[in-house]
């Protein structure tokens, strides 16, 4: 998946009439890390992959084969699990698909004993419900035990991440905004 999203990357640029240099200062990333990851040398957080998708003037979506969803319904049978650059976490989209869309929402599985993310901050808010496990959610520097059934919701304005203290998966329901797909 690397290679097509780098392919993409470089494909968008391009067509965009765009240098290296260009894109390091619309992203603030540097023109040596951009230029390892068009040529499939690096892999890409999705922090990084957001931070290009808006220099483009893109959706992140225009990265990946995005699971078919019928407007307002998302059939279980059509769900499929996906994973992204810079995690281990596994995810399924649940989102709708409709035109000034606000909220995205997924199911987070994160891996035992594992971190999900790094601890940053973006614009927008976040729910967390936890279906299954516990995990550890960090925010701005105090962390919260949220077990099955519990539920946290923070702007993702402040530092966040997540944990998996257990020795199984834990899987969240996770409501956020802005859009990522």
């Amino acid at each position: 998946m690397i290679n097509e999203i780098s392919d993409k990357i470089k494909e968008l640029r391009r067509e965009k009439n765009m240098t290296l240099k260009d894109l390091s200062a619309k992203t603030g990333l540097s023109v040596s890390f951009l230029s390892q990851v068009e040529n499939g040398a690096s892999s890409l957080a999705i922090t990084s992959l957001k931070k290009i998708a808006d220099a483009f003037d893109v959706t992140i979506n225009y990265f990946f084969e995005v699971p078919q969803v019928h407007n307002y319904l998302v059939k279980a049978e059509e769900e499929e699990v996906f994973k992204m650059e810079g995690t281990d976490s596994e995810f399924i989209r649940l989102s709708g698909d409709f035109p000034n869309r606000k909220l995205e929402a997924m199911i987070t599985i994160i891996p035992p004993e594992h971190k999900h993310g790094s601890n940053f901050s973006h614009p927008g808010e976040e729910f967390v419900y936890v279906l299954e496990g516990t995990a550890i959610i960090e925010v701005d520097g105090t962390e919260y035990l949220v077990k099955a059934g519990d539920s946290i919701h923070y702007p993702s304005t402040c530092n966040h991440q997540w944990t998996n203290p257990l020795k199984q998966e834990t899987k969240l329901l996770t409501v956020l905004t802005p859009l990522i797909f």
